[in-house]
């Protein structure tokens, strides 16, 4: 039987301290009744000998201490899951927010999930196509892996992370493929243009979609990408799926973290934030993967934002420790209005060399983003000395290679939200824009790798 106690000491912020509580552990979920009835839900936040601070999900405003009574339900907070979860939308804590039935569960996990282990770790090394060409050409997404996107205030990350839930794919037959989305802290017109996005587009039916509201408590953003997680797992692991697991906006989550580390009166770390921001942050984003002998992975992509473009931020700098590289929208070509405006030059994909060449893209990959890369440095460099001394004190060849860099950024980097492009497809525009300059130029790219692909787009040369 259930233990009830009415010994509420005190609230404050979205934190109840109980007394007189016996056998209470850490993690276990409370049902809270209020004078007038009302149920609300929390998690056990600290337990010391009889004392237990419990964070509330719907906040505590108009708890009264004396009338309340708390149950300890003896259990950690579980998910509901079955195959048709899909096509759904979700609270942040699972609870069905799309109008549709109550999902009748195969199984129950907790949303903390168990961290894979190491030993039983599979290394990524197998392609997903994006449809986009700056990630797929020069930064390529390998199934397990943890590639963020970091962002600033009015880029537009929204635009291109339903990009990514609508486009990405795995290549191979008998693949099946599933995005988890999960919102935290965003606003409502933000949410139903993911939900309209990927209704209208039909790619709703492989998704689900976890939506926290910044009208929503705080405290629920805790549990948001923890819920997504433990659905993408039973997809993954249980169902055999590949799966994409989006978070947006993990900045929200952390801004989340620092506010119940102050309703706790801990030592704050760097900028306020809780001084274990960091371990927080990596049982978030070590769920990702693949196991040995399972066919299943989770693929994630972090979206957050920098506070002031500032990638010495402690959210973009802690997650760039624990991820796989990142994926940087510049604030320059927003204004140019490249979509999507990603900054391809401090990008990058740590494990890109693993998910590329023959049998899995194409054998001139590895060789192409070298060259592409080198040349838009040098093109972007002339661009900022034409800003300087004026375009006509440039040399012939940096005339060149700046008009390189701006054909680059208006046709490869710019493709709109809505091209789909196959990786065959942006290696080909990769060659067709390396095709102004002469094959002795190309020093990053096998000379039998030029002769067999650059001799038909020598007659279609830009």
């Amino acid at each position: 039987m259930l233990k009830e106690y009415q010994t509420v000491a005190s609230v404050y912020g979205p934190l109840m301290l109980v007394e007189g509580v016996e056998n209470a552990k850490y993690g276990h979920i409370v049902d809270i009744e209020m004078g007038n009835g009302e149920i609300r839900h929390g998690q056990i936040l600290q337990v010391e000998k009889d004392k237990v601070l419990v964070q509330i999900f719907e906040g505590t405003s108009g708890v009264d201490i004396d009338k309340s009574k708390v149950r300890f339900l003896g259990k950690p907070m579980e998910l509901g899951l079955s195959p048709e979860i899909l096509g759904r939308v979700f609270t942040g804590t699972g609870a069905p927010k799309d109008g549709g039935p109550a999902i009748v569960p195969d199984k129950k996990l907790n949303i903390n999930g168990n961290p894979i282990n190491p030993y039983s770790r599979d290394y990524p090394n197998q392609f997903i196509q994006t449809g986009i060409s700056t990630i797929d050409g020069l930064n390529p997404l390998v199934r397990g892996q943890k590639l963020p996107i970091f962002s600033g205030s009015g880029l537009p990350h929204d635009e291109i992370t339903a990009q990514l839930a609508r486009q990405a794919t795995v290549r191979g037959e008998g693949e099946h493929f599933a995005v988890v989305f999960a919102a935290m802290g965003i606003t409502f017109e933000a949410a139903q243009f993911f939900i309209d996005d990927l209704t209208n587009t039909g790619a709703i039916e492989r998704a689900v979609l976890f939506i926290n509201l910044a009208n929503d408590p705080a405290i629920e953003r805790i549990a948001t990408p923890r819920v997504a997680l433990t659905a993408a797992e039973y997809l993954a692991f249980d169902q055999g799926m590949q799966v994409l697991v989006i978070l947006n906006d993990m900045t929200n989550y952390c801004e989340a973290l620092r506010e119940i580390s102050a309703a706790r009166k801990e030592v704050p770390g760097r900028r306020g934030y809780p001084g274990y921001l960091y371990t927080d942050l990596a049982t978030v984003y070590e769920r990702a993967g693949r196991i040995k002998g399972n066919k299943g992975s989770i693929t994630m992509v972090p979206v957050l934002t920098m506070p002031e473009d500032d990638k010495t931020h402690p959210v973009p700098d802690l997650t760039g420790y624990i991820t796989e590289g990142q994926i940087i929208l510049g604030r320059s070509l927003h204004r140019k209005a490249v979509s999507p405006p990603v900054d391809v030059l401090p990008s990058l994909s740590r494990l890109k060399d693993k998910g590329i060449g023959k049998g899995k893209t194409r054998e001139d990959h590895a060789d192409l983003y070298n060259q592409l890369y080198a040349a838009y440095a040098r093109g972007k460099e002339a661009q900022e000395l034409a800003t300087i001394l004026g375009e006509a004190a440039l040399s012939e060849e940096d005339q060149k290679y700046m008009r390189f860099a701006n054909e680059f950024e208006g046709r490869y980097i710019s493709q709109g939200y809505y091209e789909n492009r196959t990786v065959e497809q942006t290696l080909d525009l990769g060659w067709e824009l390396l095709s102004m300059f002469d094959n002795a130029e190309l020093k990053r790219i096998d000379v039998k790798l030029i002769e067999k692909y650059m001799p038909k787009f020598r007659k279609t040369s830009i």
